[in-house]
């Protein structure tokens, strides 16, 4: 791989501050793709019913979805790069909008997978523009803090979301689902025109096509030891946390025999848990080494799975498995916004390309795990248990070989 010190970055513009406001609708817009794909998963059976078709076909609505975000990023990102963060922000805001008044309306479970489709492609701006922008405004422990905020919202959304759907699929029935999403991409659009502003101008784009034009394609850079390490340590991390919410039903309901009420409760202290922690992780960012967090959440994590796969294979009592989640689930809030930052920081010469491989690796990682993680049965966690083994030991092996490690998976300040 191609040394993250054999390209020289141009000059940098002096870095913006990212200001609470700026750093709410970054949240938001982190968020909205996450709540849009798991908040109407509840109300998949009134679905089916109402539109007439079958379980494959509303399978299908969640599927276009994830294909749509995962094709969106690589769309926006490298678009980004060459004619700046607002336009590409604004039009995927916009039609984000525009097809979610077509699903809300959709008559037929066939429109409504073509409104989905849409609704990835559109949604992923945010999420992979989000990212680009912090990159272009922030750097060091000043990127890393905001993108463990963004990843309070965006990396809880997945764990949250189905519980609030459980809350409103009842009274509002599914289109009221898709309604509060429509009311979400409105508030996103508003959110982008009033609040962000180009984080890319003409003049610092000029500046890095001349830096390509005299060092050539930024492949070299998207290969780099750093950019790759980082970005497969984030991407496997987060398929540790789906791989949890796609076992999650059948560990707590169907091995440990709790009722609805009490499963919420478990997933909710989880989803806390997560969030304790990013937070934290952001608290800590410029005092404590981002690295050195990272380093710490992966090992921590690993831990946990090994712990569950023991319980699993032991057969040791099942309320066990609770607490191997919670250990493996709960330090991911160390990883998930700091190896963001570090993998962004490492492509300076195009931000948004690097930002969109990130978020279609981590999507399609999340679409690979789910469906493995239930192949033993419902009444089987060991193969939950090998997947989030095996996602936690490629995030560590990948976090080891971005830089020179002295304990496990914790890397030196120094490195």
């Amino acid at each position: 791989m191609t040394s993250p010190t054999a390209t020289i970055e141009p000059p940098r513009p002096a870095v913006s501050a990212i200001g609470p406001a700026l750093l709410l609708v970054l949240a938001l817009l982190s968020a909205v793709a996450p709540f849009a794909t798991d908040l109407y998963l509840p109300a998949f059976p009134a679905m089916v019913t109402d539109l007439g078709t079958d379980a494959t076909s509303i399978q299908l609505t969640l599927t276009a979805f994830l294909v749509g975000v995962a094709v969106g990023q690589l769309a926006f990102g490298p678009l980004s790069d060459r004619i700046g963060r607002r336009t590409p922000l604004l039009v995927g805001a916009a039609v984000f909008v525009v097809s979610s008044v077509a699903a809300v309306f959709a008559p037929t479970v066939e429109l409504l997978v073509v409104a989905r489709l849409v609704q990835g492609l559109s949604g992923a701006a945010g999420m992979v523009l989000g990212r680009a922008i912090v990159s272009d405004r922030a750097e060091g422990p000043a990127a890393a803090r905001a993108m463990s905020l963004m990843m309070v919202a965006g990396g809880v959304a997945p764990v949250v979301a189905p519980l609030a759907g459980g809350f409103i699929a009842g009274p509002l029935g599914w289109r009221g689902v898709l309604t509060v999403v429509l009311a979400i991409a409105v508030l996103m659009l508003v959110a982008v025109l009033v609040v962000v502003r180009e984080s890319l101008p003409p003049t610092r784009r000029a500046e890095l096509r001349v830096a390509r034009a005299e060092q050539g394609s930024v492949v070299g850079d998207l290969r780099s030891r750093s950019y790759v390490g980082h970005t497969l340590a984030f991407a496997f991390g987060f398929a540790v946390m789906m791989a949890y919410i796609s076992a999650s039903p059948f560990l707590y309901q169907e091995m440990m025999g709790l009722s609805e009420m009490a499963y919420g409760m478990l997933f909710g202290l989880n989803a806390f848990a997560l969030m304790i922690v990013s937070a934290a992780s952001a608290n800590l960012a410029g005092r404590v080494d981002v690295r050195r967090m990272v380093g710490l959440g992966l090992t921590v994590s690993l831990a946990g799975t090994v712990l569950f796969l023991v319980i699993a294979l032991a057969g040791l009592p099942v309320g066990l498995l609770a607490v191997a989640v919670f250990v493996a689930v709960a330090p991911l809030g160390l990883v998930l916004g700091n190896a963001t930052a570090l993998a962004l920081e490492s492509v300076p010469r195009a931000a948004g390309s690097a930002s969109a491989i990130l978020g279609a690796l981590q999507f399609g990682l999340a679409a690979l795990v789910s469906p493995l993680v239930s192949i033993g049965g419902e009444s089987a966690a060991v193969p939950a248990a090998f997947v989030m083994v095996t996602a936690a030991v490629i995030a560590c092996t990948a976090f080891v070989l971005a830089g020179r490690p002295t304990h496990g998976c914790v890397r030196s300040p120094r490195s």
